[in-house]
């Protein structure tokens, strides 16, 4: 989900190349944490609404924000960080996230929170691809997808772990607890980072207006739209789950659970379409899982606006839900590499980017439309996952 800059290898001396990828596991700690942290309000935001004394709709600004932030600040961070060294900058980035978690986990106002969020935001932003190109320059180059793939790893299994149990500490013991528990994570990465990773260099420093420059390849600036199309439509609705899942009779106590079958689905998802880009191509990927995911929306809505209750069906729709969501990003990265194949790093970055506008926008048109019934937020978020299919058969050559 992020882009992974380019830092030399150290010496099997300096690294201990035979221990680099069981380093890596603390690595994966840090994305793990982030990949929670993203996404965790999800499953308590009617609590802290009314903790907070806000409105549910509202309350998903806290999303929107911490996508739009991440968004914005990714490349200016890489810019203003590039020649900081490696495990300083990742231990930094890691204790403001824990910082900016015990803040969200204090904040007595919507207000500092939101500043809150920023602010774990862009700690997240300065980690997570910088993780990725720690764990690749500990390793020999035979090993580096493994190292890679243990460090993505962390965010994937956040998707189907973090989140949902982050959801039932909130129900145990409170959302500011969850909160909490997410600092503590945050806090123990830090110092396995600033304990068993070695000391890299930064990297040279590339101008932000260098980095932003691959957006006049016209095929590029027309494959990124459908990453904020995409990203939009598959969160129309997650960022209120709570509610979303609860008109389809799936009651506060079940929610972690179908949030898990999300998070497998997401997994699913992500593994396969990486195969299945290889041997089909991106656009038949990306076709599927567009029509996957609005039929899955629209079956939802259907489901809610009758008021029918089939717990089963709603979690088979769920994992198909998560699937259908991130399948995208390894056949629209494959689209962007293949677009600017020379300019591979920066158009991976673009992309990230592009994934966090897409789920800030599809939050903030879900606190838009949650107020019009949780039907009409399905049918929404069905319908802009129908543009997009219609934006990549126009654009597929």
């Amino acid at each position: 989900m992020s882009s992974i800059p380019v830092i030399a290898r150290v010496s099997a001396s300096e690294a201990g190349v035979s221990n680099s990828l069981r380093r890596t596991l603390i690595l994966a700690l840090g994305t793990f944490a982030v990949g929670t942290d993203s996404f965790i309000l999800a499953g308590f935001l009617p609590d802290l609404a009314g903790a907070l004394r806000v409105s549910t709709a509202t309350a998903g600004l806290a999303v929107t924000v911490f996508a739009a932030a991440y968004a914005l600040g990714s490349p200016v961070l890489a810019t203003l960080t590039a020649r900081l060294p490696r495990r300083t900058l990742l231990v930094s980035a890691l204790l403001v996230l824990a910082l900016a978690n015990l803040g969200s986990a204090l904040a007595p106002t919507f207000a500092i929170l939101l500043a809150t969020r920023i602010l774990a935001a862009l700690g997240a932003a300065a980690f997570t691809p910088n993780a990725g190109a720690v764990a690749s320059a500990l390793v020999e180059p035979e090993k580096r997808a493994r190292a890679l793939a243990v460090v993505v790893g962390g965010l994937t299994i956040a998707t189907a772990l973090g989140v949902p149990l982050g959801d039932l500490l909130g129900h145990w013991l409170g959302w500011r607890s969850a909160l909490t528990g997410v600092a503590i994570v945050c806090v123990i990465a830090a110092a396995g980072v600033a304990a068993w990773v070695p000391a890299l260099p930064g990297n040279p420093y590339v101008p932000l207006v260098t980095r932003l420059s691959v957006l006049r390849n016209r095929s590029v600036a027309t494959v990124l739209p459908l990453t904020v199309l995409g990203m939009g439509a598959a969160y129309v609705a997650y960022a209120y789950a709570v509610p979303a899942l609860g008109a389809l009779g799936i009651g506060a106590s079940s929610t972690a659970w179908v949030l898990m079958l999300y998070g497998a689905g997401a997994v699913a998802g992500n593994l396969s379409s990486g195969y299945a880009t290889d041997r089909w191509g991106a656009t038949r990927v990306l076709t599927v899982g567009y029509a996957l995911m609005a039929a899955a929306l629209a079956v939802m809505g259907v489901l809610a606006a009758s008021e029918t209750h089939i717990p089963a069906l709603v979690g088979l729709l769920a994992f198909a839900w998560g699937a259908a969501s991130w399948c995208q990003t390894p056949a629209q990265q494959h689209r962007l590499i293949a677009a600017a194949p020379q300019e591979s790093g920066l158009v991976v970055a673009l992309n990230a980017s592009c994934i966090y506008f897409g789920i800030g926008a599809g939050t903030l048109l879900g606190g838009i439309t949650i107020g019009h019934g949780v039907a009409a937020m399905y049918g929404l978020a069905a319908a802009v996952a129908v543009i997009g299919l219609g934006y990549l058969r126009l654009t597929a050559r």
